[in-house]
């Protein structure tokens, strides 16, 4: 399935860029004057904890499709975690390229890196998979499919990349929004779930995603409970 392919160059362009190695311990140490000794303060950052409702579904149907949402969503996240963490350094890497012929070798071998490493990988995605890959992707780093491979390789190949991918019900343009599609509230609940439970490890969303506002929207109050 080529739409999968054209994902992988995405995707692998991404995970191409190297992290720097950073310290282990996050905890933020400051110091309090206190009669001409300096006193260590250490201060540790807790993550929001939501108070998820309890699952509940309208019939057998509804249940099974969340099931199975669950677990291709499980599968496919950490793809679009791995690319939100390597963007900003491989944008940072390009912006560091000032000639147009190095930026082009730096491309090349980006290149070579997916046909060896990733490609291969993310063709097994089924299309519902590749479709759910797309809207973390977004949820992610903010941006769609489209906008980073025309930020990445150029605006015609990501036109045609679009195209084809369109021939399999894949829009390269697809953004997440759980307030305006029940699928994608459904993702957010089986994330913030898989947070919880420790299943996946938590990473913030690019933008603000108002949960609980989803959560009224779109829970219906005669569904036989789970």
């Amino acid at each position: 399935m080529k739409y999968i392919t054209y994902i992988a160059l995405l995707f692998s362009a991404l995970v191409f860029a190297q992290e720097d190695p950073v310290k282990q311990d996050s905890t933020i140490v400051h110091y309090m004057i206190i009669e001409g000794d300096s006193i260590p303060v250490t201060e540790v950052e807790l993550d929001e904890v939501l108070m998820l409702p309890n699952l509940s579904f309208k019939d057998r149907d509804a249940r099974i499709r969340y099931i199975i949402l669950r677990r291709k969503t499980l599968k496919v996240y950490p793809y679009a975690k791995l690319a939100a963490e390597r963007l900003e350094t491989l944008q940072k890497r390009l912006d560091q390229l000032e000639r147009k012929r190095d930026k082009k070798k730096y491309a090349k071998v980006i290149q070579k890196y997916i046909e060896d490493e990733f490609s291969e990988e993310l063709k097994k995605l089924t299309k519902t998979e590749g479709q759910i890959l797309v809207k973390l992707i977004h949820r992610q780093t903010g941006k769609t499919t489209f906008e980073l491979i025309k930020e990445l390789r150029s605006g015609w190949r990501a036109f045609w990349f679009n195209n084809t991918a369109s021939l399999f019900n894949i829009s390269l343009k697809k953004e997440f929004s759980p307030i305006n599609e029940e699928e994608d509230y459904l993702i957010e609940d089986i994330l913030q779930r898989a947070f919880q439970n420790m299943q996946l490890e938590r990473q913030k969303p690019a933008f603000d995603i108002d949960f609980y506002a989803c959560v009224d929207k779109w829970s219906q109050p005669n569904k036989v409970k789970q």
